[in-house]
C-alpha cells in the first residue's frame, strides 16, 4: 500500500509541478520578454505538448507489455518490448520532428508576420521545439519503462528535474535580457541532460547490454496491436479537449472564449488529477493480468474506484462551492460573471470523466484498448454533435452543456468491465494470457 501511495503523490506531483511553476515564472517572463515575446513562448510550449504526445503514444502500450514480462520473470521478453517501443518511438519522432522543422516557417508567418525580429525569434524556438519532440519521443520509452516496474519516483525526479530547471533558467534568462530563443535552447539543454540520465538508468535498471532501437517481430506486433488505439486516443484526448475552446472562439469571438477557456482550465485539474494519481494502477494491473483468473483483481479495482471517487469530490468540491469567487481573484469580476453559468458545468463534466479513470486504466491494462478507444471517441463525437444545436441557442452556456456530455459516456467503461471481471469469478479456470487479452480485445 507504501509503494501505491507513494506512485500517486509522484503522479500528482509530476501533473501539478510544471503548471505551477509556469505559473510563478509568467510574471517575470511577461514583464522582460514583453507580452508579443511571451505570446511566442506559449505557442512553442503547446505545440512542444501536442507533438509530444503524437511523438510518443506508444507508451502506454511499452508500460503493459513491460508489466507482463515483468510478471512473468521474462526478462528477454522485456528487453525486446523496450528495444521495439524505442524502434517505433525513433521512426515516430524523427517523422513529427521533420514535419514540424518544415511546417515553422508557415507557423512563424501566422504568428508574427508583420514583426520581423519577432518573426525569427519565433521560427527558431519553433524548430528547436521540433527537435525537442524527438527528444521527448525517446523520453517516454524511459518514463513509461520506469512506471511498468512501478517506479513512479524515479520516473518523475528525472523528467520533472529537467523541466523545473529549465524554468529556473528560462526566469534567469530573462531577468539578464534574453530572448524567448534563449528560453528554448535552455529548454532543450536541460532536457536532453535528463534524457541522457535517464537512459542510463534504464540499461542499469533492465539489464540490458544495449537498448539500441530494434523492431523484434513478436514485440512489435504486439506492441502496434495495442498501441495503435493508444496512440488515436492520446490524440484524441487533444483534440477534444481543445476544439471546444476553438470552435467557441471562432463562432462568440476573443472576449468569450477568454472566459470560456479560464473556466475550462480551472475544471481540467478534476480529471488531472485523478488520471496521473491513480495511473499505478496500470502496470500493477496488466503485471498481474496473467494469472489463471482475473477473479483477485476485482478487490483491488474497487478500492481503487473508491480512493476515486474520494479523490474526485476532493477536487469538485471546492471549485462547485467556490470556483466563482476564484475566478474573480484570478481574472477579474467581468470574466467571472461571464462565466458563472459556465464552470458548474465544466467541473461536473470533469468529474465524470475523472470516475471512468479506474475503469479506463483496468481495461487498458487487460488489453481492452479498442473498447476503451471507442469510448473515449464516442464521448468527443457526441460533443461535437451536439454542439451545432446547443452553441447557437445558447452560446459558451451550450458549449459547456456540450461538454458535459463526455462525462456520462466516458462511465460506459465499466460496462464491459463488469462483465469482464464477473466472468472471471464465475469461471476461474480459464487462464487470461497475452494473447487472450488480445483476442478479447477484437
Amino acid at each position: 500500500m507504501r509503494v501505491h501511495l507513494s506512485n500517486a503523490a509522484y503522479g500528482v506531483l509530476d501533473y501539478i509541478a510544471y503548471p505551477v511553476g509556469m505559473l510563478v515564472v509568467a510574471p517575470i517572463a511577461i514583464r522582460g520578454l514583453g507580452v508579443a515575446q511571451y505570446g511566442v513562448w506559449m505557442v512553442a510550449s503547446a505545440a512542444l505538448t501536442i507533438g509530444s504526445i503524437v511523438a510518443s503514444g506508444f507508451g502506454d502500450a511499452n508500460i503493459r507489455y513491460v508489466s507482463i514480462a515483468r510478471g512473468a520473470s521474462d526478462r528477454t521478453g522485456l528487453i525486446q518490448a523496450v528495444r521495439s517501443t524505442m524502434g517505433i518511438h525513433v521512426v515516430l519522432g524523427v517523422v513529427v520532428a521533420l514535419l514540424a522543422w518544415i511546417l515553422s516557417p508557415l507557423g512563424a508567418d501566422h504568428i508574427a508576420a508583420s514583426n520581423a525580429p519577432l518573426r525569427h525569434e519565433c521560427l527558431w524556438s519553433l524548430r528547436i521545439v521540433s527537435i525537442l519532440m524527438f527528444v521527448r519521443a525517446i523520453e517516454t520509452v524511459c518514463v513509461s519503462t520506469q512506471r511498468a516496474f512501478e517506479r513512479y519516483g524515479v520516473a518523475v525526479r528525472f523528467s520533472l528535474m529537467g523541466r523545473l530547471l529549465a524554468l529556473l533558467a528560462a526566469a534567469l534568462l530573462v531577468l539578464a535580457g534574453h530572448g524567448v530563443v534563449s528560453i528554448m535552447l535552455a529548454t532543450a539543454i536541460f532536457t536532453i541532460a535528463g534524457l541522457a540520465a535517464q537512459l542510463v538508468e534504464l540499461r542499469r535498471l533492465t539489464g540490458a547490454s544495449a537498448l539500441r532501437p530494434a523492431f523484434h517481430p513478436d514485440a512489435t506486433r504486439s506492441l502496434l496491436g495495442f498501441g495503435v488505439f493508444s496512440w488515436i486516443q492520446a490524440v484524441a484526448g487533444v483534440l477534444f479537449g481543445q476544439v471546444d475552446r476553438l470552435i467557441t472562439g471562432v463562432y462568440l469571438g476573443a472576449a468569450t472564449v477568454a472566459s470560456y477557456a479560464l473556466c475550462a482550465q480551472m475544471a481540467q485539474p478534476v480529471y488531472g488529477i485523478a488520471a496521473a494519481g491513480l495511473h499505478f494502477l496500470f502496470p500493477y494491473v496488466s503485471a498481474r493480468s496473467t494469472g489463471d483468473s482475473l477473479g483477485p483483481l476485482r478487490r483491488v479495482v474497487a478500492l481503487t474506484l473508491g480512493a476515486n471517487v474520494l479523490l474526485v469530490a476532493v477536487c469538485a468540491a471546492p471549485l462547485l462551492a467556490l470556483g466563482n469567487r476564484i475566478l474573480t481573484i484570478w481574472a477579474g469580476q467581468t470574466i467571472a460573471q461571464a462565466g458563472r453559468p459556465v464552470l458548474p458545468y465544466l467541473v461536473c463534466g470533469s468529474a465524470l470523466q475523472a470516475l471512468s479513470v479506474t475503469g479506463a486504466y483496468t481495461l487498458l491494462a487487460l488489453g481492452k484498448v479498442r473498447v476503451a478507444t471507442l469510448v473515449n471517441l464516442a464521448g468527443g463525437i457526441a460533443m461535437i454533435l451536439a454542439t451545432p444545436w446547443l452553441l447557437p441557442k445558447y452560446g459558451a452556456h451550450g458549449m459547456a452543456v456540450a461538454r458535459l456530455l463526455c462525462g456520462p459516456i466516458s462511465l460506459l467503461v465499466y460496462i464491459p468491465l463488469t462483465i469482464l471481471l464477473f466472468h472471471a469469478a464465475r469461471r476461474p479456470e480459464q487462464r487470461t494470457t497475452i494473447a487472450v487479452c488480445e483476442e478479447t480485445g477484437r
